[in-house]
């Protein structure tokens, strides 16, 4: 597909210990997009000890290291990011094939932030469920999973992640975005790895996630979420 205008995308991902991810995701990004509208693929890494780095490099990607923390490291990348849209991306997360094209038509649309729907890689109704729910255009139906473009110097004018999150990180960031632009929902998917439901229970997984989210709306700061997801989910 032909470049969509003039503008390019610097494609961030931030990574801990993503070999099983990483060379499949390069590979697909390279494949499945037009050449001239990607600036760069930013891979952030923040102390993987796996085959992440050497996988990256391999496939060309420009490689950043930071401390842990994916707020710092997609904050670090977008600091060097050259192209006019940043594009943030989760390793284990696929983006609908020509996502450039539909990234870049949007913002010569004048609409400078915003995801696609997501499905994740599973049959499972209870997780299918609850994906159906980010075609909604509300900030409570959000996630990093769901992939987030925004353009440079409206990244830049709402100051980035807050890297006081060391979870939610990426929702935090886009509920302000939904008070300073006119976010949206492009009607394509990406597909996400249902690894952590897989591994820890869906419902189980999902109750904590709700959890989350009831905190942060009744107020509770970026430690407190922290310290519940620690003890619930990371343990």
């Amino acid at each position: 597909m032909k470049p969509s205008n003039s503008r390019t995308l610097s494609v961030i991902i931030p990574t801990l210990n993503e070999a099983a991810y990483i060379g499949n995701l390069l590979e697909y990004l390279k494949a499945n997009s037009c050449p001239e509208n990607i600036k760069e693929i930013i891979v952030v890494d923040g102390g993987s000890t796996d085959a992440t780095i050497p996988l990256a490099k391999t496939l060309g990607a420009k490689i950043l290291f930071t401390e842990k923390g994916r707020a710092k490291q997609m904050n670090k990348g977008a600091e060097l990011a050259t192209g006019e849209v940043l594009y943030f991306l989760h390793a284990d997360t696929f983006p609908p094939k020509n996502f450039d094209h539909y990234i870049l038509n949007a913002v010569h649309n004048k609409i400078y932030s915003g995801c696609f729907r997501m499905k994740f890689d599973t049959s499972k109704r209870f997780l299918r469920f609850f994906a159906w729910f980010s075609r909604l255009n509300n900030r409570l139906c959000r996630g990093g999973d769901q992939s987030l473009f925004i353009l440079n110097d409206l990244f830049l004018k709402t100051g980035g992640f807050n890297e006081k999150y060391l979870i939610y990180e990426d929702t935090e960031f886009i509920g302000r975005l939904y008070k300073t632009s006119k976010f949206k929902v492009l009607p394509q998917h990406v597909v996400t790895s249902a690894r952590k439901y897989e591994k820890l229970g869906t419902i189980r997984l999902q109750y904590h996630f709700g959890i989350i989210h009831l905190k942060n709306l009744l107020g509770f700061g970026p430690d407190q979420l922290y310290r519940y997801y620690k003890k619930n989910i990371a343990s």
